[in-house]
């Protein structure tokens, strides 16, 4: 099976609205290190210098770090996607060399094993 440029046209723009809506909400609580790779940095906002200010700063990025490592690593999924689609790779399981089903293509754009290699 090959994908037809219909529904790869289709799943490229998933991908890309996918893409434009993480780095918005990485934008709200990281800072790009690497746009072009999706390496982001969580980050806190700075209270002040006392005790009770300091606290609240750690305990923003300790709830903003697994958010972002989250959001990043779905991103970076999505960047080697299109990265893929632009090679003439995208759809071949990175594992077993075989083509990803349509059917898992369009339910996660992103995807890059077959269903068996999950």
């Amino acid at each position: 099976m090959v994908i037809d440029l219909k529904t790869l046209a289709e799943l490229k723009q998933a991908l890309l609205v996918e893409k434009t809506e993480l780095e918005s909400s990485l934008n709200r609580i990281a800072k790009p290190v690497d746009a072009e790779t999706g390496d982001y940095e969580a980050t806190f906002t700075e209270v002040g210098n006392d005790r009770e200010d300091n606290t609240t700063e750690v305990e923003e990025y300790t709830d903003n770090l697994p958010v972002e490592i989250a959001l990043e690593k779905k991103l970076q999924a999505i960047i080697v996607a299109l990265a893929k689609m632009e090679e003439g790779t995208y759809g071949i399981c990175d594992n077993c060399k075989k083509e990803i089903a349509i059917e898992r293509l369009q339910a996660n754009p992103s995807a890059q094993t077959c269903i068996t290699c999950k």
